[in-house]
């Protein structure tokens, strides 16, 4: 399948333009969006929420991931395989996270160039095309990629401890793996700490708490609430113990 992750949102043209794409060679294909809404402008954060996210895409999958604010820049096109799973998508850090939890890796630089590409859409003209032939079953090679060194952040921690997401009920992911948190631990952000709780029916209505959530990273909740709003839970906010 090919697998979409993207800050593209759900409404306007953009996803609908890059499936056209994909369609047009693969017309069976499965494409499925698995996010649209990742954190707008900030491959750092969005970085840690698509490692979090690939744990359970399977293997020889590939993921077209496209959170790009440096579109038309000197950052590098990239495809990325990493345990199976290829990711295609900017050289920005986005994959940093992936590389670094992998057990193995290898890289390629997309030099292959459309004769058109709009210098503010490559999701549409250069990754989607390179995409969908990976998913065809073509190597990196045979769709004009050259094998490079892995690009990584070493600057970049191994969990961030900030807010990177906020999803449908208001419950705010942070970019911490709770596999390295304490059963003891608390929280705080927004000027607010954070008992440890194993789920939601464990806390009484409207009590908040962190927990571990379904793709493993640390999640601040409200028992029938919303997280966001009793804190200031903004995309970035600062976590600490």
């Amino acid at each position: 399948m090919i697998v979409l992750f993207t800050d593209f949102g759900g409404h306007g043209p953009y996803l609908g333009q890059m499936e056209v794409v994909i369609r047009q060679i693969l017309p069976s294909e499965p494409v499925v969006n698995l996010v649209a809404d990742a954190p707008r402008f900030d491959p750092k954060a969005s970085a840690y929420l698509l490692a979090a996210l690939a744990a359970n895409i399977p293997r020889q999958s590939v993921v077209l991931a496209v959170v790009d604010p440096g579109v038309g820049g000197e950052r590098r096109p990239l495809v990325v395989e990493a345990d199976g799973v290829t990711f295609v998508g900017p050289d920005n850090g986005l994959f940093e996270p992936l590389v670094r939890r992998a057990r193995t890796v290898r890289t390629w630089e997309i030099v292959w160039r459309p004769d058109i590409l709009s210098p503010s859409f490559h999701g549409r003209d250069l990754f989607a095309p390179i995409a969908a032939r990976l998913a065809a079953g073509l190597c990196p090679e045979d769709v004009g990629c050259r094998l490079v060194d892995v690009p990584r952040r070493p600057d970049w921690p191994d969990d961030l401890a900030a807010i990177i997401y906020h999803d449908h009920y208001g419950n705010a992911w942070t970019g911490i793996r709770a596999s390295v948190l304490g059963a003891d631990v608390i929280l705080r952000a927004g000027g607010r700490a954070f008992h440890r709780a194993r789920t939601f029916s464990d806390v009484p209505p409207g009590d908040a708490f962190w927990y571990e959530n379904s793709s493993g990273l640390a999640e601040f909740a409200v028992n029938g609430g919303v997280a966001a709003e009793i804190a200031a839970l903004a995309i970035g906010s600062d976590v600490t113990k």
